[in-house]
């Protein structure tokens, strides 16, 4: 009998959130690992947890998530980050969605991201809802379901119909700063890429000045104060401090790749 709801996930050394993630899911009638060389407890914990173990070196974000789905067997898929887990409203939710007959092709799970241990409810972080649930195959996808190849982002390219769920996929993002600017450093070089791909980089020193200066404290006012960031205390002010910095970042990269063209 092919399986109602399949689950994929990408790993490296993910043993901190994994067991956590897996318990969520354990609902779901097959879990796809995905692993790019975990040296830490990954795959013993993927195994305990009865999930499908591949190893696939690592390819980029969108083409990593998409060898996952390939692998897939189920009608429905829901794609996890490593570092995500449902709540327990939100797999029941799932079951009752998938139980019944579903009006919808996918489903985007509205997200509560916690930083430093703290959910952020403003500054545009909540609810954050991303498509994570939809049909492995569907008149309106090219079958099966992909991921788009971008560098960072990456998203499910979507006609048909969606959906809203009611209740939270909880992202256990960044538990220490350092964690937080380790990802900023990460994301923003592969957002550096993306501003290149486009041509949108700064070919002067009015344009460098803007996007490097500028632009990250007009990120700032407007998601910490437009915004309400600040009614999440000192987390908020550290979150939106450093989170407008990437655009500083990833312009300032971008710059610098290309400086000598």
């Amino acid at each position: 009998m092919t399986p109602k709801l399949s689950v994929a996930i990408i790993t490296l050394n993910e043993e901190a959130n994994l067991a956590r993630t897996l318990a969520s899911v354990q609902f779901a009638d097959e879990i796809i690992v995905v692993d790019s060389g975990s040296t830490d407890r990954t795959l013993e914990i993927a195994a305990s947890y009865k999930a499908k173990l591949f190893l696939e070196p690592w390819q980029g974000f969108a083409r990593q998530k998409n060898f996952a789905i390939e692998r897939c067997t189920g009608t429905w898929i829901l794609s996890l980050d490593a570092d995500e887990a449902l709540t327990p409203e939100l797999q029941a939710e799932i079951g009752a969605v998938l139980s019944g007959d579903p009006t919808a092709d996918a489903y985007l799970l509205r997200r509560r991201n916690l930083f430093l241990g703290r959910w952020i409810r403003h500054g545009g972080f909540y609810p954050d809802p991303h498509l994570r649930l939809f049909r492995r195959h569907s008149a309106n996808f090219a079958p099966p379901a992909r991921f788009t190849n971008r560098p960072v982002h990456e998203t499910i390219a979507l006609d048909g119909v969606t959906e809203t769920l009611k209740h939270d996929l909880v992202h256990h993002a960044y538990p220490t700063i350092e964690s937080y600017i380790e990802s900023l450093n990460r994301y923003s070089t592969l957002g550096a890429q993306t501003i290149i791909d486009k041509g949108h980089t700064s070919s002067s020193r009015l344009a460098l000045l803007h996007n490097v200066l500028v632009r990250p404290i007009l990120t700032f006012l407007r998601n910490y104060l437009l915004r309400l960031g600040f009614l999440d205390g000192r987390e908020g002010l550290l979150l939106h401090l450093y989170h407008s910095t990437y655009t500083s970042w990833q312009h300032a990269k971008a710059w610098q790749t290309t400086r000598n063209r």
